[in-house]
């Protein structure tokens, strides 16, 4: 095989030493894959400093990932350069306060030229190499006017980046509807499609304000928690079939799958809430078990 037939190697060829891929997370939940070189010992939560394309940049260490999750012939992670210390911790807080200034500069630039766009965040890169403006917008936008505005005021590389409204989400932060930190900003690093029959197939409701989050989109916890009530119905009967216990024989009328239940109705309109525990015992004698 010569030079040009030779595919792009994978694991640990394709990324050097053991292969190991270590996920940093920089502002805004954002969170990128580097390699680790030098063999830092890190742990959860340490600062470190790593390579970006022009420079370098300040970002946590979140955790190590499975070679084979970066996919793409193009993906080559940089290397985490090294362990930060407290003076260059202490940069992160400076460069928040430009952050502030710019956007504040940003707003006003932006209403000067009347672009219909809306600034989310921004980003001021460690060695202050570059800055970028994250913002969402309905249409494309022509902004080439605002990047040497902004280009003229700051003297270094400018990036606007247009983003969806998942990602502005996950900027802004915040709690979801059921009180938790947003899914997006505790531990998702992608965003899947989701679907109202993913909805449907854990018996919610199909009212947006009950099924979507704070980006106005379908809640990400429908897609990871699936595969969950999948299995679990698989080894409960069906709505409509018949089921009986010692007590009582009814129709199932719900499946309550969060308290391992089903509920059964009489003929006379008596209700019992059954566990799985005892349809397990009835294992033999259910007709409606799926294979």
């Amino acid at each position: 095989m010569n030079d040009k037939q030779q595919s792009v190697p994978t694991g640990a060829d394709k990324f050097g030493g053991d292969g190991a891929v270590l996920m940093i997370e920089f502002k805004g939940s954002r969170k990128e894959y580097y390699r680790n070189p030098y063999n830092l010992k890190l742990k959860s939560g340490d600062w470190v400093i790593v390579q970006v394309e022009r420079g370098e940049d300040l970002g946590r260490y979140a955790a190590e990932v499975n070679p084979r999750r970066v996919t793409g012939d193009n993906v080559k992670p940089l290397p985490i350069l090294r362990i930060a210390v407290e003076a260059e911790i202490a940069i992160r807080n400076q460069n928040a306060s430009k952050e502030k200034e710019a956007k504040a500069e940003c707003l006003k630039l932006i209403a000067k030229r009347d672009l219909k766009m809306k600034l989310v965040d921004v980003e001021w890169q460690f060695d202050g190499n570059k800055v970028t403006f994250y913002f969402t917008a309905e249409r494309r936008v022509d902004f080439r006017e605002l990047v040497k505005d902004l280009a003229s005021v700051y003297r270094t590389r400018i990036e606007l980046r247009q983003i969806g409204a998942r990602d502005e989400a996950r900027r802004v932060g915040g709690l979801g509807v059921c009180g938790l930190e947003q899914c997006c900003n505790a531990f998702l690093t992608e965003f899947e499609p989701i679907t109202t029959q993913l909805a449907r197939e854990q018996s919610l409701s199909l009212n947006p304000a009950k099924i979507s989050g704070n980006c106005g989109r379908l809640l990400c916890c429908l897609r990871y928690e699936s595969e969950y009530y999948r299995r679990v119905a698989r080894e409960l009967p069906k709505i409509g079939s018949t089921f009986a216990t010692e007590e009582m024989e009814g129709r199932v009328e719900r499946i309550l799958i969060l308290r391992d239940q089903i509920v059964i109705k009489n003929e006379g309109g008596d209700e019992k809430k059954v566990h799985s525990t005892e349809i397990r015992r009835a294992h033999r004698k259910r007709p409606w078990m799926k294979s």
